[in-house]
Order: structure tokens, then C-alpha cells, then sequence
């Protein structure tokens, strides 16, 4: 499995032929570097935690362009097709789709979501998890925005994933030590990610007290550059 960090809550995943993106938000992220069209390339779907501006991003035009279907909460991809998104796949918390040579279960995150639309801002259901499955791979987690909370026990134990895109940047979501503690006891990973952090004013600018906070487990942390890939697996 391939992973690219694309800056902020935005991924490109590889696996067995296939790509996907997650919370494609490229346009005005300050930490995408690259071109939407090369990250973009052979994807088949685009897969949305939630209905925020920085995650949505820029997945209209991307479907548009690629061909793709959009993944997410029904009341969030049934807005989405009310904008000229053709082809999606509504599900809800708890739930798990199959996508053909791979599935997505939604589980719960701690977070809000709502989108503005002239000037209105619109609910879009709520906030979650994603967890991605596919034979002969290891399961992978996108935690989405969240903080940390208990149940992600449970999300263990029902899902085992062993790869985590995990929030670090704190104010919007958990900062590094609570969520260097949502791995250590809840979470039973090989390997974590961090994410959502160094985008904006305000967030944690690095992954070091993250990686600190994880020293001595048996979870590897892996802090790619923005654009830069890593394999996993």
C-alpha cells in the first residue's frame, strides 16, 4: 500500500491497481504543492470524512474530471449531487459499502460539519471515521477530525486497522499528546500518520511531540513531507 500525504487531511492511497483520495481539499491548501491532476490520476473514488470546507475541497471538480465516486454521509452526497456530482455512495455511521476489491466502513469521530452555500451555512450530516478494507491489505483508518474518546476501543476490536491517518493539530481537533494517547490505549496500530497539522495558523506546526508521545510502542510513526509517499504493508 502507497500512501501520499497531499498537506492537511488529504491523502492519496494506492493498492492492488487501485487509487483513492481522501478529503481531497488542494485548491487554497497552503501545504499542496502539487498538481490536482497528477494526484488525481486513475483514481475511482474519492472518499469524504465530513462536510467541511477543508476536507470537501476540492472533490466537485475532481469527480467531475476523473470520473469518480464520492463516498460519504447520505445527507452530505446527496448535497454533493445537487452540484452536479453524478456518481456516489451514500452510507452512515456504523455502516460499510462495498466498492468493489475493497470496502469502507463509517464509524464515529467527534467533530462538527456544515458547509456554506451562498453565504448559508448548510448541515451535511455528521462527522466520522473511515476505514478502509481490502484483501491481502492491512485495514486503514482515517480518523477524520476528531478527539479522542473511549470507543475507539471498540473501533479496534471490530475493525483491527493497522494503518492510522491520525489529527494532531489540536484547536480543531485532538493536539499531539491526546492523540499520541488515543494510539497508545485504544488503538492497536503498526502504523500512524499524522495529519491535519503545519496547514494553518493556529495548528501544531511539526510531528515531534506526536512521535515523542509514541516513543518506546510498538507503533511506528511516519511523518512524510507534503507530496511525498510512503509504503506500507
Amino acid at each position: 500500500m502507497r500512501i501520499t500525504w497531499l498537506g492537511h487531511a488529504a491523502f492519496r492511497v494506492e493498492f492492488d491497481g487501485k487509487a483513492v483520495l481522501f478529503d481531497p481539499f488542494l485548491s487554497g491548501n497552503p501545504s499542496f504543492k502539487g498538481e490536482r491532476a497528477a494526484v488525481s490520476a486513475g483514481i475511482s473514488h474519492i472518499l469524504l470524512t465530513h462536510g467541511h470546507a477543508d476536507h470537501v475541497g476540492d472533490t466537485i471538480e475532481l469527480a467531475r474530471e476523473t470520473g469518480a465516486t464520492v463516498v460519504s454521509n447520505a445527507d452530505l452526497v446527496t448535497f454533493l449531487a445537487g452540484k452536479g456530482v453524478e456518481k456516489v455512495e451514500p452510507m452512515n455511521t456504523g455502516g460499510t459499502v462495498d466498492l468493489g476489491g475493497f470496502s469502507v466502513t463509517m464509524v464515529r469521530a467527534d467533530h462538527s460539519a456544515s458547509l456554506i452555500d451562498n453565504g448559508v451555512s448548510i448541515a451535511v450530516g455528521n462527522a466520522n471515521g473511515l476505514i478502509l478494507k481490502a484483501p491481502g491489505q492491512p485495514a486503514l483508518y482515517h480518523l477524520g477530525d476528531t478527539d479522542i474518546f473511549s470507543d475507539m476501543a471498540l473501533i479496534a476490536e471490530l475493525h483491527q486497522p493497522k494503518i492510522g491517518l491520525v489529527p494532531i493539530g489540536d484547536r480543531y481537533t485532538m493536539g499531539p499528546q491526546a492523540a499520541a494517547l488515543a494510539v497508545k490505549r485504544y488503538l492497536d496500530l503498526d502504523v500512524a500518520i499524522p495529519c491535519h497539522y503545519a496547514t494553518f495558523p493556529g495548528l501544531v506546526s511539526n510531528a515531534d511531540t506526536f512521535a515523542a508521545g509514541l516513543a518506546g510502542t510498538k507503533t511506528r510513526v511516519l511523518a512524510p513531507r507534503s507530496g511525498e509517499s510512503v509504503e506500507v504493508g
